[in-house]
């Protein structure tokens, strides 16, 4: 766990473990906490939250965990770098020492947030395109500095993402970098539903979550961290938290 001093990996861990390079709110903020519990699950200690009840959500005769299963799994998080198996003799030490060096040249900044729509998910996404587009250059600048340290996609995996529908640029995104969005398709969100036909459940949440990044105020995007699959199936923890250090007047161009 990230509250650990120890960096070595857990031994739970199993040669499929999966590792992903997310942002995560610090873990004393209130935005850690509002997301955490919105999910039902704490991604750093592991312990389940039981969500208090929504009333708009309650009235379209739903649950807030019957609508965020997916997201629960993978924990409170902004994706940087997707979830990747470590290429052959690449340790999780190695990509902490590499994730830390890359943390070390961003600079903190404040993003207000919007809850929006995207398909028949929810999330919150950057509310100032200028806020957007720093974090498209953060991510990237994350998918270099680790490109070396992470396994090619299995045949299964890409046919699978083919099949998903992709346009031509995400195919050859695909086939470059072995996941589809990142770069110039890259879009920076924090996941508030699972996929979800209901447009008034949908509407529901956007509402809800609206009023709630207005109180909660910008966004602390002062760090990364990485998250760590432990084994196929299981849900996604906090491993280890990366704060961004470099001072603003530096900040990585």
């Amino acid at each position: 766990m990230s509250g650990e001093t120890n960096d070595a990996a857990p031994n739970d861990w199993t040669p499929d473990a999966r590792i992903a390079l997310y942002y995560a709110p610090p873990a004393s903020s209130a935005w850690w906490r509002a997301g955490s519990e919105w999910l039902g699950r704490d991604a750093e200690t592991g312990s389940l939250i039981e969500a208090p009840l929504e009333p708009a959500i309650a009235a379209l005769g739903q649950t807030v965990a019957g609508l965020t299963g997916s997201p629960r799994r993978y924990g409170w998080h902004g994706t940087l770098v997707a979830p990747f198996h470590t290429a052959e003799g690449v340790t999780p030490q190695q990509v902490l020492s590499v994730a830390r060096e890359w943390a070390s040249h961003i600079a903190p900044f404040d993003a207000p947030l919007s809850a929006v729509e995207m398909g028949r998910f929810v999330a919150l996404r950057a509310g100032q395109p200028d806020d957007d587009e720093a974090i498209r250059r953060i991510a990237a600048s994350a998918l270099y500095a680790l490109a070396s340290l992470r396994a090619r996609p299995s045949a299964e995996d890409a046919e699978r993402r083919l099949a998903s529908g992709l346009s031509e640029r995400q195919q050859t995104l695909l086939h470059e970098w072995g996941y589809p969005y990142v770069l110039d398709e890259f879009r920076f969100h924090m996941t508030l539903s699972d996929a979800l036909d209901s447009a008034s459940a949908r509407a529901a949440i956007v509402s809800l979550w609206q009023s709630r990044a207005a109180a909660l105020g910008p966004l602390p995007f002062h760090g990364a961290a990485l998250f760590v699959q432990p084994r196929p199936g299981a849900p996604f923890t906090l491993w280890q938290r990366l704060p961004f250090t470099h001072a603003r007047s530096e900040a990585l161009e």
